[in-house]
């Protein structure tokens, strides 16, 4: 499947896969939760391997230099990382919108889960649109998607694409033409969401500006 999905939520118009829970507009940030499938949290275990004593015993060592990360709640692995990885749970990229939806007008439009828990996003709508040529609307996101296999950084970014799959996704990600308004946070540093929304704030102001040109 090119979509890669596992579950999502959206607003508004239904994807082009068909696939997801169509949520009502302004629903609370655990309702989002549930019903894009975010609703478990990412756990860890040191690695361990199995072999056998002089006595031909099978025995348990430790591999104490990496972990297994895995679901809560199927328990299925997800990746195997070093003890310096900073995981993001999913519960963080969807409570990152929480004071831009309650109090700066922004409305979450969609948001899910891919390869299986492996990587996940939410996005939201700033509220921004430009008008095209024709009868088209461009309208203004911001993005947050992470993943927790070591293919992709947290990243914060403004954008014009609606994300509802990883094709989409990765177009995404690929789209900005510079770092500016974009922040991306690796796995060696800790996720800290207000940090993130400091450094996305001129960038926001100027896609203000530009869209209401």
């Amino acid at each position: 499947m090119a979509h890669q999905l596992e579950q999502m939520a959206y607003v508004g118009q239904t994807p082009w896969h068909g696939l997801g829970n169509q949520l009502t507009p302004s629903q609370p940030i655990e309702v989002w939760a549930q019903q894009a499938g975010m609703d478990w949290q990412i756990e860890s275990s040191d690695v361990s391997y199995m072999a056998q004593n002089p006595r031909g015993q099978s025995i348990i060592m430790p591999f104490e230099e990496q972990r297994v990360l895995y679901r809560s709640d199927t328990h299925a692995p997800l990746s195997v990382v070093s003890q310096r990885f900073q995981e993001v749970q999913p519960k963080q990229i969807l409570e990152f919108y929480r004071d831009l939806t309650e109090q700066s007008g922004f409305e979450l439009e969609t948001a899910g889960v891919l390869k299986g828990g492996k990587k996940f996003w939410a996005l939201a709508r700033t509220g921004q649109s430009a008008a095209l040529k024709g009868r088209d609307v461009s309208n203004g996101y911001i993005l947050l998607a992470t993943a927790c296999d070591g293919t992709l950084a947290t990243t914060a970014q403004f954008t014009s694409i609606r994300v509802v799959c990883n094709n989409t996704l990765a177009i995404a990600l690929k789209g900005q033409q510079s770092n500016a308004g974009v922040v991306k946070v690796p796995h060696s540093t800790r996720f800290d969401a207000e940090k993130v929304k400091q450094q996305l704030e001129p960038y926001r102001v100027y896609r203000r500006l530009f869209y209401l040109s």
